[in-house]
């Protein structure tokens, strides 16, 4: 078994956009990142306690672990915790293809160890889960998570590593106002019931439950959320709207009351941070108690925007 418990700060640092290489057109997000202005990103989250960074070979095929590395470098190991992912879409064809992709990841990162790794998606359980035992034997992975897995999928993943004495420790799937499938499929309930952490990611929507865009000012453009969502925005204003009085009324924003009610709900929100700025409003949303009655509100209002976010990676859950 592993030697200690999975632990983790309320929010993880999520670093999808650090992959984007800042040129139009290339990356999901379209962002125009700098050197100095992510050290400023990981000095500010350090000094908070936010110190679980989540990051994917898939984000910007490597670039997002690179950068990650090279941002962090000032710290000792022991100062933060690294979440990266195996992607069995990217896998190769050697003989150990979950070790080999580790592997690249660990020198990206310049690191001997991975204190959560992620199957990332559930191509094929039963081929995958299994070559994670040796790795947790070694110790090179400390702690095992799934992501994007239903609940059958989980199950299993569980139980082949429970041969090993193993088992998994987090679940890490897209879950927001919007998006609240692994609540109805059972995974949340499940997560509580076994002692699993489970991670929620696309919280914001990439931007579009920050209360920073509307019909007025959309995303920006050229980039792919910004075609996902920006058709979608006037059916949000709603939502957006109350999210930001019930903000405004706590000296928070809108994107910290999204972030809030994940926490409420149990979650661990993994928050994409390209600024320092926004640093303010994770440390605003841990100390943000919603009553019953507004999460409710704001289920209610968003069940009625009537959008699927769906991302095109996912599968029904």
């Amino acid at each position: 078994m592993t030697s200690k418990a999975l632990t983790v700060p309320p929010v993880a640092l999520g670093t999808w956009a650090w992959g984007d290489s800042g040129q139009a057109g290339d990356g999901y997000f379209g962002s125009q990142l700098s050197e100095s202005g992510l050290r400023e990103v990981v000095e500010k989250a350090q000094s908070n306690g936010l110190t679980l960074w989540d990051t994917a070979v898939a984000y910007g095929m490597g670039r997002s672990e690179t950068v990650l590395a090279k941002a962090l470098s000032d710290y000792d190991r022991s100062a933060y915790q690294l979440s990266t992912k195996f992607t069995p879409q990217l896998a190769g064809d050697g003989d150990d293809p979950v070790a080999d992709m580790l592997g690249q990841s660990l020198d990206r990162m310049s690191t001997d160890y991975v204190d959560l790794f992620w199957i990332h998606n559930p191509a094929d359980v039963a081929r995958w889960t299994p070559s994670l035992i040796p790795l947790l034997k070694s110790g090179t992975i400390k702690h095992v998570g799934v992501s994007n897995h239903n609940k059958e999928e989980i199950a299993q993943a569980d139980r082949i590593l429970g041969e090993a004495g193993f088992r998994v420790e987090a679940v890490q799937n897209h879950y927001s106002l919007l998006y609240r499938n692994s609540e109805r499929a059972g995974i949340l309930d499940h997560c509580r019931e076994h002692d699993v952490r489970f991670f929620s990611y696309m919280v914001l929507e990439q931007g579009a439950l920050s209360g920073r865009y509307s019909p007025a000012n959309p995303l920006p453009e050229g980039s792919s959320r910004a075609a996902v969502y920006n058709g979608i925005l006037p059916q949000l204003r709603a939502l957006t709207d109350r999210m930001g009085v019930i903000g405004k009324e706590r000296g928070a924003s809108a994107a910290d009351v999204a972030t809030a009610w994940a926490i409420a709900k149990g979650t661990t929100p993994v928050i994409g941070v390209t600024k320092a700025g926004y640093l303010d409003g994770l440390v605003r949303a841990r100390g943000i108690e919603l009553a019953d009655e507004e999460v409710a509100e704001l289920e209610a209002l968003a069940d009625a925007a009537g959008v699927d976010t769906r991302g095109w990676w996912e599968q029904e859950m």
